[in-house]
């Protein structure tokens, strides 16, 4: 699978070209495409921005010499690659795995070409076997846990070396083990009004494309949107 995934990587890195701004992904996908413009950016002198969904890729991207900015220093994104935990036919999605969802969410909204890369095993007819990430402020996470509690979501706090796990922005994470979504946009609505929810991990109508490896290759899935 690793094999896979680093041809795709290296595909969706075709997709960048001189001069554009770019999103970098986190995740074991995303890894590869920012391995491949590192490698671009030595080796044939591309000439790009870097903007970052995490800590973990700003540190990589510094290592192979990507130039960065971040999101508040540019005005819109020409292209960012990600990773996704699951897609839909419908091309919603469910990202947060790697505890990045609320940088990723905002680095993706102002990209016009916002593409995942992803193996043939993250394709579903069904969101929700994947586990719901929901980015929450600290305090009062005790209530709303107990909310998504009463609500049949069975809530668990993501956990970390030393407890709870933090991310990034120093709120917590409630993965919620939903089985199956049946309609996304209406939960994706009901959390985004949900006080004390920062973001949640239901990434609804904004890939332009997905490309898929298998086994018997890659495939490029467009969106109609």
């Amino acid at each position: 699978m690793e094999a896979l995934k680093k041809i795709a990587g290296i595909k969706a890195a075709e997709y960048v070209s001189d001069g554009m701004i770019v999103g970098l992904g986190t995740g074991s996908t995303a890894y590869y495409f920012v391995e491949e413009l590192g490698r671009r950016v030595q080796e044939e002198g591309l000439s790009i921005v870097g903007v970052t969904t995490s800590s973990r890729t700003s540190e990589q991207a510094k290592r192979l010499g990507i130039p960065l900015k971040s999101i508040d220093q540019v005005d819109f994104v020409d292209v960012t690659v990600d990773g996704a935990d699951e897609v839909d036919r419908n091309f919603n999605g469910i990202k947060g795995g790697g505890a990045a969802l609320l940088m990723e969410k905002i680095v993706a909204t102002p990209t016009k070409d916002y593409i995942w890369v992803v193996d043939e095993s993250k394709l579903v007819e069904t969101l929700g076997a994947f586990k719901l990430p929901v980015e929450v402020v600290q305090y009062g996470a005790e209530q709303l846990f107990r909310r998504f509690e009463r609500a049949g979501y069975k809530p668990s706090f993501r956990q970390g070396e030393a407890g709870r796990y933090v991310t990034d922005m120093q709120n917590f994470i409630i993965d919620l083990d939903l089985g199956q979504i049946p309609d996304p946009v209406a939960l994706g609505d009901q959390l985004d009004r949900t006080v004390g929810v920062v973001e949640h991990g239901l990434f609804n109508g904004m890939v332009n494309r997905v490309i898929v490896a298998g086994q018997d290759g890659l495939r490029i899935l467009e969106a109609k949107h």
